[in-house]
This record gives C-alpha cells, structure tokens and sequence, in this order.
C-alpha cells in the first residue's frame, strides 16, 4: 500500500477518520474471501474487547486489545481489516457508534534524532484518546506496521538506529497505555513482513492471524465471485459464471496466485481480443484460459 496523504484537517498521522456503521463502508466484510472461521474469530475477539474491556483490564493478563494480521501481499489484510471494523460496528450499534481510524505509520520517521519518539507519544497519548473520547467504541487501523514498530533487535538503519529504537519504544508505550486508559479501543495492524516488527509488539497481540495465499478451492470461489459481478454489468457472462468446471480449471491453473491476481486474471482476458474490450457480453471460456496460461 504506497503512502497517501491525509487531509489537512486532520492531526499528523492519521489518514482518514470515520464514523461507523455507515452504509459508504459496506462490502469489504462480505466479499473478501477466506478460510472458514477466520472471519468468526477475528469479529469475537474484536467484540469481546470493544463490548467489555473495562471489566476485562481488572483480570490478569491485561488484554492490549491489538491484531495482527500477517501474511503475503494479495491476500487481503488490508480489506479485512476495514471491513472488521464494519462488521464491529454493526454488531455494536444497539449501544454505541464506533470511531475508525487509520494511521499512515510512514507519517513517523524522522532524521532528526527523538522526532520520531516525540511524535508517535503525541499520537498514542493525545490524538488517539482524543477521537475516542467521542463514541464507545474506537478501532484503529496500522497498515504496514513494520513501518511503525520496527525490530529493535535487527535495526540497522546506519543513518539513525537510536532514534528508530526510541520510536518503536513509544509505539509499546502508547498500546500499554491505551491498553489501561482506554480499554474499548483495538488495533488493527498489518504487516507482509511479520519477521520485522518488533517482538515486544507481536508479543503483546492478544491474536495474530496468519494469512495464506487461497488454496484451490478458495481459488475457485475468487474467480466465481468476480465472474458474478461482472455479470451484473454484463449478462453475457452469466453462463462463465455458473461455470463450475471452468472455475476449477482455472484454479488448477492459477495455483499460488494472490487474491488480487487473480481479480486482474478477468481483465486480462476481457483485454485479450478488441471485439471482447469493446462489448465484454462476447467474453468467452477460451479468454479466461488463455489469460492465465499467458500470466503464468
């Protein structure tokens, strides 16, 4: 995910802010694709935290209210993630609205010795508490997070390796105090490279989730799905879409492919042939299977 800009309205360090549940944030939840229960658990463990911290922060073992989800670029953190936010807030609403947040962890790095530091205290301390205080229920978003809680044990950064030590040290800090102080917020954090964040961080998840790239069958749903929206545009291309066996051939084909490729895969072939470009009902069997011997 490249780095955006956030609004100037906003505080340093923070990409968007919204209030959920709102209709403009449904879809993420339902339409992304993956293994059975991984959606059930990370909801829970996201419901448990936001509908009883409080009383939870009393027992041992004080939950930080942090996820990790790892795994290979394509497989759909990222959208996850956003749509867990959706789906919490739905749950959540009889008794609260929530706030959503994501934060642009490359906002942080500075070359001036204790900027960093500085900075993301000002964040986990001030910012973060202040948007919370405003409805029961927060959740935060720390797309690549390696960015913004770096291993302190292989940091190397020849230019400043103090200053990205002390910058990780602010970002445990402020989990542990928003942990204590603010126990109806979780943090929803992503990482391609889970073997650079900090081990204190991973250590204070109270789930890390790995994610696969899909197997076959998964594969197969992906293409489906895809196949089927684009037959709501585009009735043609209803009978590819109930094509079971086609799916399945594809699958075969695409194996070790990202969810996101595999998105593209129908593209590729309605860019194939210029007749099919021009009027995507022409789409055929054949487009899809040449599409993917060609991408392989």
């Amino acid at each position: 995910m490249s780095p955006v800009t956030a609004p100037a309205h906003l505080p340093p360090g923070l990409l968007s802010v919204h209030a959920l549940p709102s209709d403009h944030h449904d879809g993420p939840w339902d339409h992304i694709l993956v293994p059975p229960g991984t959606k059930e658990r990370l909801l829970n463990q996201t419901l448990l935290r936001l509908r009883h911290g409080r009383a939870l922060a009393h027992l041992p073992g004080l939950p930080h209210g942090l996820i990790v989800l790892a795994g290979p670029p394509g497989t759909g953190k990222t959208t996850l993630a956003r749509g867990l936010a959706q789906a919490a807030a739905r749950a959540l609403a009889p008794v609260g609205a929530t706030t959503y947040i994501e934060i642009d962890p490359h906002a942080f790095p500075s070359e001036m010795l204790g900027e960093s530091q500085r900075n993301i205290t000002r964040l986990m301390t001030d910012t973060l508490p202040e948007f919370a205080a405003r409805r029961p229920h927060t959740v935060v978003l720390i797309d690549e997070v390696e960015s913004f809680a770096v291993r302190r044990s292989t940091a190397s950064f020849g230019s400043n390796p103090v200053d990205v030590h002390r910058a990780t040290d602010a970002v445990l800090a402020g989990i542990d105090f928003l942990a204590e102080s603010h126990p109806r917020i979780v943090f929803v954090a992503t990482t391609n490279f889970p073997d650079a964040v900090d081990e204190a961080f991973l250590s204070r998840a109270d789930l890390v989730l790995n994610l696969d790239l899909p197997d076959e069958t998964t594969i197969a749903a992906i293409l489906q799905r895809t196949l089927a929206e684009l037959a709501g545009i585009w009735p043609g291309v209803r009978g590819l879409a109930a094509d079971d066996a086609l799916h399945r051939k594809l699958a075969g084909r695409c194996a070790g492919w990202d969810g996101r490729r595999l998105r593209k895969l129908v593209l590729t072939a309605m860019a194939q042939r210029r007749e099919v470009a021009l009027d995507p009902d022409l789409l055929e069997a054949g487009d899809l299977l040449a599409a993917a011997d060609a991408s392989d």
